[in-house]
């Protein structure tokens, strides 16, 4: 593998250099409480952040309430509030390359999948939500038993209020997007709180959204732990918490909630099936599994960690899954041959190994993996486990790692019932050249999202969220936006 790494720009070393402070009220608060940022990459401090204090989230939630109330945002027109998000996404996009380079460095991304994938996607988000600004309809209704020509009737939706919304480390920026683009176009104001360990390209785009023409207090952003992320979800003038993170979290989330009773939309883990037919391609679908499970280390809420793969084919994938699985090199975000990033953190790389020695000692077969990597950063060899049943934790439990557990299958109505033999039901995907065989199949799986001879593929138009405990509510298209709005009833006497 080559050693020549990444050169970064002079704009983001120098941002490297700043401290990274909350932002609240359009401008950065500073502190003392201060923590590094690491390269999981290299497991050395690039920057510092200061961590937000008790204060520091009542300042905020009062900024977002204060510009609420004064239509600050909801006060312009639909059309502003469109063209002031399009030209957040034409920011977004004069800064890719910085956004870029800190997403790379920060959540251990190669550069090639940031600037092309991530980058765009998140820009694209504001593009997409734009369009919603001017299309927050009502309906007229036909009253049931009051005479027509007395009384009309009529619906029309409103912003929630201050919607709190945190986001996990595994995609930091396309996360924040995802949950600020639907909460900005129905017209709230927001504390957005990144994950402690990627705070850097939030606190771009909090500059950015400035830049762009969103009033001070509109947006804000509170850096910490679990704790400011607690104060959040209890704190009664929060009237909306959306977060994306494990259940046991989000479960924690709900109880909390539960003061002014505000809502809440979940997204949460995932052990998503990938089945494999026997009359699929068998080297898409290889292709498709080893994108699917080692994409970003497995770190990926549909990462496609239980595959299940007809007896008729099994030997011949397992095969190719072997090669293309021990091919892959391991290595730093900056070096464009790495092949694999790092996990985020040490804590985060040794819950991964646990996963996998227990599943050695509970008698799971180890094809290839398995093993730290003896360098610098959090680093783990793609791993592939067969020989498993659906008792084993492997099959029941989120690795959230490059760790794939095959297992065989003989007859298409058991296939359905271990694909949904979990407590999750995020996604899933289906290999195979029979139409009519994918379509029953899929309408048979449990899981929000199903791609079928393909996997991993978002689409902002699309609803993205989970079945049992994968979450509550959905992300992307109209839905999303539901999730931040309410809807009145006005009934009028003539």
């Amino acid at each position: 593998m080559s050693t020549a790494l990444h050169t970064l720009s002079e704009q983001t070393e120098e941002r490297l250099t700043q401290p990274q402070s909350s932002w609240i009220a359009g401008r950065f608060i500073g502190g003392s409480d201060v923590h590094a940022i690491v390269n999981p990459s290299t497991a050395e401090a690039i920057a510092e952040y200061c961590a937000a204090q008790q204060a520091d989230v009542e300042a905020a939630v009062s900024a977002a309430r204060e510009s609420f109330d004064q239509e600050r945002w909801t006060g312009l027109s639909p059309s502003d509030r469109g063209r002031a998000l399009w030209r957040l996404a034409d920011l977004m996009e004069e800064q890719a390359e910085l956004l870029a380079e800190m997403e790379m460095l920060n959540a251990g991304k190669s550069l090639a999948a940031a600037r092309n994938g991530e980058i765009p996607f998140a820009a694209d988000c504001f593009r997409y939500f734009a369009g919603w600004c001017s299309k927050l309809d009502g309906a007229s209704k036909k009253l049931a038993g009051m005479p027509s020509g007395e009384f009309m009737a009529y619906t029309h939706r409103e912003p929630v209020g201050v919607a709190a919304l945190i986001v996990p480390w595994n995609g930091p920026l396309v996360q924040a997007c995802w949950k600020l683009a639907p909460a900005l176009a129905a017209g709230c104001s927001c504390v957005l709180k990144p994950a402690e360990e990627t705070p850097l390209t939030v606190l771009l785009l909090a500059e950015l959204a400035k830049r762009a023409g969103i009033p001070d207090g509109v947006l804000n952003v509170v850096l910490g732990g679990a704790d400011i992320g607690a104060q959040l979800v209890e704190h009664p003038q929060v009237d909306k918490v959306s977060f994306t993170g494990s259940t046991t979290v989000g479960k924690r989330i709900v109880s909390a909630a539960q003061g002014n009773l505000k809502k809440v939309s979940l997204e949460l883990g995932g052990k998503s099936p990938m089945i494999v037919f026997p009359d699929a391609d068998v080297d898409a679908a290889a292709a498709g599994v080893i994108d699917g499970i080692f994409s970003n280390a497995g770190q990926v809420c549909v990462a496609s960690s239980r595959l299940y793969v007809h007896r008729d084919i099994y030997s011949t994938l397992l095969e190719k899954l072997k090669a293309l699985a021990i091919a892959i090199e391991p290595g730093d975000a900056r070096d464009p041959n790495a092949g694999m990033g790092p996990l985020i953190s040490q804590r985060h790389r040794e819950s991964v190994m646990t996963h996998i020695e227990r599943a050695q000692s509970q008698g799971a077969s180890l094809l290839c993996g398995g093993k730290r990597l003896n360098r610098e950063g959090y680093f783990i060899e793609p791993t592939i486990f067969t020989d498993l049943n659906n008792d084993m934790d492997l099959i029941k439990d989120e690795v959230f790692g490059p760790v794939l557990a095959v297992q065989v299958f003989d007859d298409e109505d058991d296939i359905v019932a271990m694909a949904n033999d979990s407590d999750y039901g995020l996604a899933a995907s289906i290999w195979t050249q029979d139409i009519s065989r994918a379509h029953k199949t899929a309408a048979k799986i449990k899981a929000g999202l199903l791609w079928i001879n393909c996997h991993g593929l978002p689409d902002m138009a699309v609803p993205f969220g989970g079945y049992k405990q994968s979450g509550w509510g959905r992300e992307n298209g109209e839905e999303a936006i539901a999730q931040y709005t309410e809807t009145k009833s006005v009934i009028v006497r003539l």
